[in-house]
């Protein structure tokens, strides 16, 4: 497990490889959040929480997406995210919220909204001067790929991304997205993640996850980003813990996870 804090610009604690390059994934969400809440005024608490969610397609999730989508206005058949669930749709992907504030954020600035998740639109150009201008740094120096929902996907060090969200609070806009992520953390994702669940243990915190086993997450000016080696996140609520316990903060719970067989049978526990 590699782990890093940083505050006022500066590394606090660390643990492994604080420069470790990783692609951001979904711990992205809050920061691509940020372009459609800074020429949207009217999208609520609720809309900004689940642009920056990875939801489970309960049924608070599903409603909230489809009122964001409403808002935008935008149609489910212009989600450009692939379709999931049963019987399948681009609604039920986890990734239907961002889409859906990237759809709003076509109709704020008149962009033609097809083909809005490739890297040459306007709406990813701005995606990506938001995550260099949260990193402090060039936006030529961030390596890019293809997310798996089919939008771009960036890659920083450890250090930078805890940098970012040090500093998301303070950026035009993204006040209101950590409002939003503290006022509706469920649907950020659900009652057993650990990004959930730190945003529920520690009040004035947000926390957002991303595939491959990474976590990024921010409170009190201190932002922090931790990466499972072997990409498997189930032991992020342990690490998270054991890390931010350094910090003089309790995460009580997340110290021990809990495993269970397809039977619901505890079998076993991680603990760091």
């Amino acid at each position: 497990m590699h782990a890093v804090a940083v505050q006022d610009g500066a590394v606090i604690a660390e643990a492994g490889d604080p420069a470790l390059v990783a692609f951001m994934r979904s711990s992205s969400k809050p920061l691509q959040a940020i372009p459609p809440a800074r020429v949207r005024d009217d999208l609520d608490l609720r809309d900004l929480a689940i642009a920056s969610a990875s939801h489970l397609a309960d049924d608070a999730q599903l409603t909230a997406v489809r009122a964001l989508l409403a808002k935008a206005p935008a149609e489910v058949d212009e989600l450009e995210c692939g379709a999931e669930g049963d019987p399948p749709s681009p609604l039920n992907h986890n990734c239907s919220g961002k889409h859906a504030g990237m759809l709003a954020l076509c109709r704020a600035r008149g962009w033609p909204s097809e083909g809005y998740r490739f890297a040459d639109h306007d709406v990813q150009r701005e995606m990506l001067a938001v995550h260099a201008e949260a990193a402090d740094v060039s936006a030529d120096e961030i390596p890019t790929a293809v997310d798996g929902c089919g939008v771009v996907t960036f890659a920083l060090p450890l250090e930078r991304m805890a940098h970012a969200f040090s500093r998301l609070e303070l950026l035009d806009g993204g006040a209101r997205i950590a409002a939003a992520m503290r006022e509706y953390p469920l649907l950020i994702r659900g009652p057993r993640a650990s990004d959930t669940r730190l945003m529920q243990l520690l009040p004035g915190w947000i926390a957002k996850g991303g595939a491959e086993g990474l976590l990024c997450a921010a409170g009190g000016g201190i932002g922090v980003a931790l990466k499972a080696e072997d990409g498997n996140g189930r032991a992020l609520g342990p690490a998270a813990a054991e890390f931010l316990r350094g910090l003089d903060l309790d995460l009580g719970e997340l110290v021990v996870q809990a495993l269970e067989n397809s039977h619901g049978e505890p079998v076993g526990e991680i603990r760091i």
